[in-house]
């Protein structure tokens, strides 16, 4: 018994060695969970690149623009949208300016034609948040703000797929930055990351009606209702 307790300290203190080598114990590797998984290049990106989308960049004096080759109230939303959405992996210039401002302007248009296509972009966004990447979740959520409040039950049509996307939301929800007296630029950008989500949770519970606030404590058991307190 003595020989194992003294066995068992030295390899605790990493001091064993074995043939004359001394062995070194490794610890366990630092979490991955916040890293960013870089995305393929996206369907989406394809397409443009192909000359099939009905996009094209508008230079204003106030900065760049997307302009539309057709009247976006007579596109096939359930051929469009998803594609639209896929692009919320890019980063780069010209494509994350064309999905983001072009998912805006759909959702501002669509009307009754969004809610149908809902099944079809839980995959794109799902896979969109999944890259940890800050500044593609920022423009993810905001989107989902916007997809929420576009058309009558929306909100409440998003609900059966909270387990597929609230499970990152999760673990960035307490992200804040503690800059002391600096100025947080992403703050003022409205990309404070913590905050987005949390903004974005009490919109799904305001709009996904009576089964969105359990459905969402249930994946983030932290969060607060924001209509009963």
């Amino acid at each position: 018994m003595l020989l194992f307790n003294h066995t068992s300290a030295r390899l605790a203190r990493g001091e064993l060695s074995m043939c004359g080598v001394r062995a070194r114990v490794v610890g366990p590797r630092a979490s991955r969970v916040f890293h960013e998984c870089p995305a393929k290049p996206s369907t989406f990106r394809k397409y443009y690149e192909r000359g099939e989308l009905p996009i094209a960049v508008k230079h204003e004096n106030r900065g760049n623009s997307i302009a539309w080759k057709v009247d976006v109230e007579t596109l096939d939303y359930h051929h469009y949208l998803p594609l639209f959405f896929d692009g919320l992996t890019e980063t780069a210039f010209p494509y994350e300016l064309f999905a983001r401002q072009g998912i805006h302007d759909m959702l501002d248009r669509g009307g009754p034609k969004i809610l149908p296509v809902i099944p079809q972009l839980i995959m794109p966004i799902r896979n969109a948040l999944n890259t940890r990447n800050h500044q593609v979740m920022c423009t993810t959520m905001k989107v989902l703000q916007h997809l929420v409040m576009s058309a009558d039950k929306v909100g409440e049509a998003l609900v059966p797929y909270f387990r597929q996307i609230l499970t990152v939301f999760n673990l960035f929800k307490n992200k804040r930055k503690n800059l002391g007296d600096g100025i947080d630029y992403d703050q003022l950008k409205k990309e404070d990351i913590g905050k987005l989500i949390n903004e974005t949770l009490q919109i799904f519970e305001r709009y996904g009606g009576p089964d969105a606030y359990i459905n969402i404590k249930y994946m983030i058991p932290t969060y607060q209702s924001c209509l009963t307190n």
